[in-house]
């Protein structure tokens, strides 16, 4: 297993991360029990992955607090809080009441990486005044190591909420990013920041529906040419990604994907999600490959590098 220093938390984890929410949430979405989550988390820690994401809105923390109980100090865990209910923006001590939720879930006194959840640039104003100073306060009093931040990656495909106001201001240890080779904008509005504030960073929808498939690319490509956003003449409109899975070395575009977000500068975690273990160890090889040829980086540059307004969901 490849190990990454998480930015200025100077934590060494694994540079691949277990993701435990996505269309999966380790099997639960489709049917199958916490029992069978736990085995996924556990499966995930035997190839040596310490970095486990998830959430409330997940349903997978107590699966995870399962997978992780006698070895608890042995792995990363990063869990999160949404920051509004049906009654609007949480208060400070509703956010505290979250924490205290995740904590008795996951079976653990403390978490290593507590975010607030997919924050719009609306809502960040109440978290910035609001939030965070109720989070600093229970990280003095040692329930969280260190604060994150997740964007709404599917509405704000541009980050503004990163780039305009939460790397500004600077408050935050760790932040979630969307960025895949078909919205590579991460690369110009949030990693500059990130590095230069030694900002950690945690990589999702390296591999969303969109990648999935040949119809998949096909269809997310097409909207691109009709939005004009991709010139016609610059892909192969039936077969896009051809290329890239031609490549010698390459074995898939699925593969791709990954060494692509893997070796981005900037990029530390890359988050994967899934709820078979066959699955978890053809994307944990994917992400440990070696950077895609030179040509075919350069070529994705060409035509995606521009793109801001998919996510590839």
């Amino acid at each position: 297993m490849q190990r990454v220093r998480l930015g200025r938390t100077s934590l060494m984890v694994s540079a691949v991360g277990l993701g435990c929410g996505g269309h999966s949430r380790l099997g639960m979405a489709t049917g199958n029990d916490e029992h069978h989550a736990a085995d996924i988390v556990r499966s995930a820690i035997d190839v040596d992955i310490d970095f486990i994401d998830t959430a409330r809105a997940y349903g997978t923390e107590r699966a995870v607090g399962a997978a992780v109980h006698g070895i608890r100090d042995k792995i990363v865990i990063s869990t999160k809080a949404m920051v509004t209910n049906r009654d609007g923006m949480l208060s400070a001590q509703e956010i505290t009441a979250s924490l205290e939720h995740s904590l008795n879930q996951l079976r653990t006194d403390y978490v290593d990486i507590f975010h607030l959840h997919g924050v719009t640039v609306e809502q960040y104003p109440h978290c910035r005044d609001v939030l965070v100073p109720e989070l600093l306060r229970q990280k003095a009093a040692g329930k969280i190591r260190f604060l994150g931040i997740t964007e709404r990656f599917s509405d704000d495909t541009a980050h503004a909420t990163f780039s305009s106001h939460a790397l500004p201001d600077n408050l935050f240890d760790v932040v979630m990013v969307g960025f895949n080779l078909l919205n590579p904008s991460a690369r110009r509005s949030v990693f500059p920041q990130t590095i230069a504030q030694d900002v950690g960073t945690l990589i999702m929808f390296a591999v969303r529906r969109a990648l999935n498939s040949d119809d998949a690319v096909r269809e997310a490509v097409g909207k691109l040419i009709a939005c004009g956003e991709i010139a016609a003449n610059a892909i192969d409109v039936s077969d896009p990604l051809g290329f890239v899975r031609q490549a010698p070395g390459v074995n898939s575009v699925v593969e791709a994907a990954y060494r692509f977000c893997r070796h981005e500068p900037g990029a530390h975690v890359v988050l994967t999600g899934t709820g078979n273990k066959a699955h978890l160890a053809e994307n944990v090889a994917s992400i440990l490959a070696p950077p895609l040829p030179a040509e075919v980086s350069a070529r994705l540059r060409t035509i995606f590098g521009d793109i801001n307004s998919v996510s590839g969901n």
